[in-house]
C-alpha cells in the first residue's frame, strides 16, 4: 500500500493531537493555610504522567513556585511572585519545588512523573530543604514518602 505525503501528514497530526488530548492538568493551589498547615501547596504531592501539566494557582498573595530539583533533561522553572505558572512535566522522575519566600516554613512540594529516575538526587534536595526549614520539618518528608520507586 502506497502512502501519500498528505496521508502521512494527516496521520502525524492525529498522533500529536491524540497525545495532547490524553495529557492531564493537575492543579496545585498556593495557600496561606490548608489541610497540612500554614504556607502550603495543596496538594503537596502530585502523581503525573509524562506530558501532563501542573498548574500552580495563586490563592493567597506573596507566593510563587520554583523548582529545586528536576530530572535530567527536564526544564527547571521559576514562577514570578504573586503569579501562577503552568509547568509541563515531560521527563520521568521526581520534581521538587518550593515557594521562595516561604521555604523556611517548608512550603514545598513533590511531583512524581512515571518512574523515579532521579530518586537519590531528589531525596538529597528534600533533605537539604528539610534541614534548613524552621518549621513543618516533616511536611516535605511526608510528601516524598509517597514517591514510588
Amino acid at each position: 500500500m502506497k502512502v501519500t505525503l498528505k496521508q502521512a501528514v494527516a496521520a502525524a497530526a492525529l498522533t500529536v493531537l491524540s497525545s495532547s488530548a490524553l495529557a492531564a492538568e493537575h492543579v496545585v493551589e498556593m495557600k496561606n493555610s490548608g489541610a497540612d498547615g500554614a504556607m502550603v501547596f495543596e496538594p503537596g504531592f502530585v502523581k503525573a504522567d509524562p506530558g501532563d501539566t501542573v498548574k500552580f494557582v495563586l490563592v493567597d498573595q506573596a507566593h510563587n513556585s520554583t523548582s529545586v530539583e528536576v530530572p535530567e533533561g527536564a526544564e527547571a522553572w521559576e514562577g514570578g511572585m504573586n503569579e501562577g505558572i503552568t509547568v509541563t512535566v515531560d521527563e520521568e522522575g521526581v520534581y521538587v519545588y518550593k515557594c521562595t519566600p516561604h521555604a523556611a516554613l517548608n512550603m514545598t512540594g513533590v511531583i512524581q512523573v512515571g518512574e523515579a529516575t532521579n530518586y537519590d538526587s531528589a531525596k538529597k534536595a528534600v533533605d537539604t530543604l528539610t534541614e534548613s526549614a524552621a518549621t513543618n520539618k516533616d511536611r516535605l518528608t511526608g510528601y516524598f514518602e509517597q514517591v514510588q520507586k
